[in-house]
């Protein structure tokens, strides 16, 4: 075959990878597919040059993300309002921008100066793959959606969330996706074989300490109700609809005051809460109260003295408090840039919110005697930020409006992600939605209950409180970030010393 062709196959090989990728996340979550889809990858930067091994990064990252989150163009034409064709521009842009961190990983990769085989697939492809993942999740506020450590939830790997993170759940899928490129390239190698032998331990000490309990019971379960409110998206905001959506949620709580604990998804109360705080707060947690009760109820907030407004939960019962969500979505609750975008943005019809971010020091919320650590939708991708409440909380709650992504893979994607949350904390996990994706998630990751999508009910469960602190929870991603740098170091040290011989 000429080369141009062979460069032209490899070139659609790539971006074939990239698209097969996210059927290993939910809703499919055929967790597998993760590793070959990447082996593929490595096996095709191996010999390529540094600007080659970026622009087949480029478009298995372009294959990753135009699969993996086309529900951005749902948000945005649906409820949006923006032109069919624009929001398929901006949904193109906006994968076309993320694959640009795959093609961040060849090209730095294959800059290293490491010729073996071995050397690339088991230690350098892993790790910068791995530390670049962890870069698409802070640099410009972050988007570390389809970080390949949430396709194991559920998978003998995810042992690993609880001592490492997401993060190290990646770099174990990428040195098993190195080790499958070596089997397939030099099957006869002898580096492939003891790879394989390191490859299998690591699955199976994954999956043993998997079962290791690094947290304990806090007191007794207590049965909670998530309301799933189902509000229809184009009549969420609607002044008219107020009484309705409101009566429709108390309803439903009036049926549930034996539950200890009952959860309003985000922004259930579409109102401020200056607005209803008289004649509907108060009298719901003076019903709380008399039942014994805790409510957690999202609603927007605004500070009377600087006039700012916040997403908010609020706790309702035994105390009133406000947790303040401190991580915002950009372009969906405030504008980067603004000064120099509004215009652009007006003649576009992008909808904005003018959301601030909450303190990033911010007490957990109480309730049913408990502290809760509390993420409002986008939240739930961070987990580093959710350690910040813990080990101080006894669960976590995740509330969330996924009406937004319609009936796409998003809403399962998050779910999934807070289950990631719940591993690594070790913690139950309430996922309270308007529509789907409702659960009570355990402290080992798994779905005890799950409401049925995109109908009005409430899910009623038992939840656990647990005390104490995993490895992640006390350490963070900090020791994976410096192990990773430490093999990279290791890795380049024998190549800089033999250039400085020669």
């Amino acid at each position: 075959m000429p080369v141009r062709w062979r460069s032209w196959a490899g070139d659609g090989a790539s971006l074939a990878a990239g698209l097969v990728a996210p059927a290993a996340f939910a809703p499919l979550g055929l967790h597998l597919l993760a590793i070959p889809s990447l082996a593929i990858l490595f096996l095709l930067w191996r010999d390529a040059s540094p600007r080659r091994a970026f622009w087949r990064g480029w478009l298995f990252g372009f294959g990753l993300f135009g699969a993996g989150v086309h529900w951005v163009y749902h948000s945005m034409h649906v409820f949006g309002h923006m032109a069919a064709p624009v929001a398929v521009l901006f949904t193109a842009v906006f994968a076309m921008l993320l694959a640009l961190y795959p093609a961040l990983a060849g090209y730095i990769s294959n800059r290293w100066s490491i010729p073996a085989a071995a050397g690339r697939l088991l230690i350098l492809y892993p790790a910068v793959w791995t530390l670049i993942e962890w870069f698409r999740g802070w640099f410009l506020t972050g988007f570390p959606w389809l970080d390949l450590g949430y396709s194991q939830v559920g998978a003998p790997l995810q042992g690993l969330a609880p001592i490492t993170g997401v993060y190290g759940v990646t770099w174990a899928v990428a040195f098993t996706a190195g080790v499958v490129a070596l089997l397939v390239g030099w099957p006869r190698a002898r580096q492939a074989l003891i790879a394989s032998g390191v490859a299998i331990a690591l699955w199976g000490g994954a999956w043993a300490v998997g079962m290791v309990e690094w947290t304990r019971p806090a007191g007794p379960a207590f049965q909670a109700s998530l309301v799933q409110g189902d509000t229809p998206q184009r009549l969420k905001w609607d002044a008219r609809q107020l009484n309705a959506i409101l009566s429709g949620y108390a309803r439903a709580t009036e049926r549930h005051w034996s539950s200890r604990l009952i959860v309003w998804p985000e922004t259930a109360v579409p109102a401020f809460y200056r607005d209803v705080e008289r004649p509907f707060l108060d009298p719901l947690a003076a019903l709380a109260r008399a039942h014994h009760s805790d409510l957690l109820i999202g609603l927007p907030v605004q500070d009377p003295r600087s006039g700012h407004y916040y997403n908010a939960m609020m706790s309702l019962g035994s105390q009133r408090d406000f947790y303040y969500k401190r991580h915002l979505v950009p372009f969906g609750e405030y504008v980067p840039l603004r000064g120099v975008l509004q215009n652009l943005l007006d003649v576009l019809h992008v909808p904005m919110s003018a959301f601030s971010s909450g303190a990033a020091d911010q007490p957990p919320l109480r309730a049913a005697g408990y502290p809760v650590a509390v993420a409002i939708c986008y939240e739930i991708a961070f987990g580093d930020e959710l350690r910040s409440f813990l080990p101080r909380a006894a669960f976590l709650v995740n509330a969330s409006n996924n009406a937004w992504f319609g009936d796409s893979s998003a809403p399962y994607q998050m779910l999934e992600m807070g289950r990631m949350r719940a591993l690594e904390a070790q913690r139950y996990l309430l996922s309270a939605t308007n529509n789907g994706m409702t659960a009570i998630v355990d402290d080992h990751g798994r779905v005890r209950h799950e409401a049925p999508r995109s109908v009005v009910t409430v899910l009623t469960g038992r939840v656990q409180p647990r005390s104490g602190a995993t490895p992640y929870v006390l350490a963070g991603d900090k020791p994976v970030l410096a192990a990773l740098v430490l093999v990279l170091a290791v890795g380049w040290w024998p190549t800089r010393r033999g250039r400085g011989r020669a």
